[in-house]
């Protein structure tokens, strides 16, 4: 049976298929009212979202019971303090580096001189108003669980279940039911992800020929120079800068890592959200590099609300591309400045929904940039979403594997084994089996 396709080369042939079709669409039958209705704003429309909605059903549960396990499983709280400090501030440096990085090539390759503002002028853009740091402060604490569960808000959920499963491990023997129940229903979850990721490769397929008939590869023919530094930076920082980190800190092999994360990146890039993505980012960093459940669980939802990699590359060349088109000089000063409120941005604005956009209006503001530039970036930003969203997921799961390795918290040999953790077949239960 060696001959069976791995789910990963699955998910990438129809991932490949939507494309391919959604740009056909796009380029030969963006007119034709059957197709649109039927097709795109039908069967993909539908699909893809179902899709979305399945992963998105996934996480609230998956991060409950995988953090108190997790967190029972640490039995410590000095370590739960120490790897949460670690990974913090790991998440802030690799934000850092992202942005320098972006901002030194697109000073170097200067996207958006030359370019004709006639067209942009047409296109407004109304910049979305961030919510102060002392408010994203006062938020992290749920005034009602409930809610904070019903709306799927990370950090506060995240709060909320870290303090839940501290107060297990303070009750000793009494909460020890409590723990076990919970690591059987983060099982039973990690069950559900199995048996979701089979359908993966359809819901890819209609997410990416939605986005493909919608978008069309025509958009990024007068925004090339800022779509390619952009797509460029973002290969250079998945590959080159948080490799080498992998490679100093975590002292384990890049391409083992980069195999074992393929899936994780397909998923990122068809939904581009890190939220949806995070029941799979966890199988992945847990069952294919084989990190403890204990520091998976926390790292993964926290980089998934908090890491904006992707996001501050964007906005560094975002901010070059701009100041270009404008002619606005901005100099060293103004470009420390945006490394600066990037990083703070990627706290401030955690778990806000359409945050790159706020964060980059933020910015603009700040160095004085006019916000109605973004309008000009608008039309390739889905696209750019997909990739940047992929780049975060490769942030996280570096990121946990890292940190596992300097709290001895990881199975090398399920990381060095390449099919440790490969999706099995998924069995119904029949009668008379044991």
């Amino acid at each position: 049976m060696s001959s069976k396709m791995t789910m990963t080369s699955k998910i990438l042939v129809w991932m490949a298929a939507g494309l391919v079709l959604g740009s056909l669409i796009n380029a030969f039958a963006s007119d034709v009212k059957f197709i649109n209705d039927y097709f795109v704003n039908g069967i993909f429309h539908v699909a893809g979202a179902l899709f979305i909605s399945l992963l998105k059903m996934l996480v609230v549960p998956l991060v409950t019971f995988s953090l108190i396990s997790g967190v029972c499983g640490i039995g410590d709280i000095n370590k739960l303090g120490r790897v949460g400090f670690k990974a913090f501030l790991l998440f802030m440096l690799t934000t850092a580096l992202a942005i320098t990085l972006a901002i030194s090539v697109a000073t170097i390759v200067g996207p958006g001189q030359g370019f004709e503002l006639a067209e942009a002028s047409k296109s407004e853009f109304t910049a979305p108003v961030a919510p102060p740091l002392t408010q994203v402060i006062i938020d992290l604490v749920p005034s009602n669980p409930v809610a904070a569960y019903a709306n799927g808000n990370m950090l506060q959920i995240i709060f909320f279940t870290i303090l839940f499963a501290v107060c297990i491990l303070m009750l000793g023997s009494k909460g020890k039911s409590i723990s076990d129940g919970a690591e059987k229903l983060n099982d039973v979850m990690m069950q559900v992800v199995n048996v979701v990721m089979h359908i993966a490769p359809y819901g890819v397929f209609a997410l990416m020929a939605k986005t493909f008939s919608l978008q069309g590869l025509g958009l990024i023919l007068p925004m090339i120079s800022y779509f390619a530094v952009v797509a460029i930076v973002l290969i250079m920082h998945a590959t080159g800068t948080l490799m080498l980190l992998l490679k100093l800190l975590g002292k384990v092999s890049p391409l083992q890592f980069l195999r074992k994360l393929r899936t994780v990146q397909i998923f990122a890039f068809s939904t581009s959200s890190s939220n949806a993505t995070i029941p799979i980012t966890l199988r992945a960093t847990e069952k294919r590099l084989g990190v403890d459940n204990s520091t998976a669980s926390f790292i993964v939802p926290f980089g998934a609300t908090i890491n904006m990699d992707g996001t501050a590359i964007m906005q560094g060349v975002a901010t070059v591309f701009i100041a270009n088109v404008y002619g606005i000089e901005l100099g060293l000063a103004g470009y420390l400045t945006v490394i600066g409120m990037a990083v703070l941005a990627s706290i401030g604005t955690a778990g806000v929904p359409g945050v790159g956009l706020i964060m980059l209006a933020m910015v603009f503001n700040q160095v004085g940039l006019p916000v109605e530039g973004i309008a000009l970036i608008m039309g390739v930003d889905r696209l750019l979403d997909m990739m940047r969203t992929a780049v975060n997921v490769t942030g996280d799961a570096a990121i946990t594997t890292i940190v596992a390795r300097s709290e001895d918290s990881i199975s090398m040999e399920i990381f060095n084994d390449p099919n440790a953790g490969s999706v099995e077949d998924v069995h119904l239960p029949h009668k008379g089996s044991a």
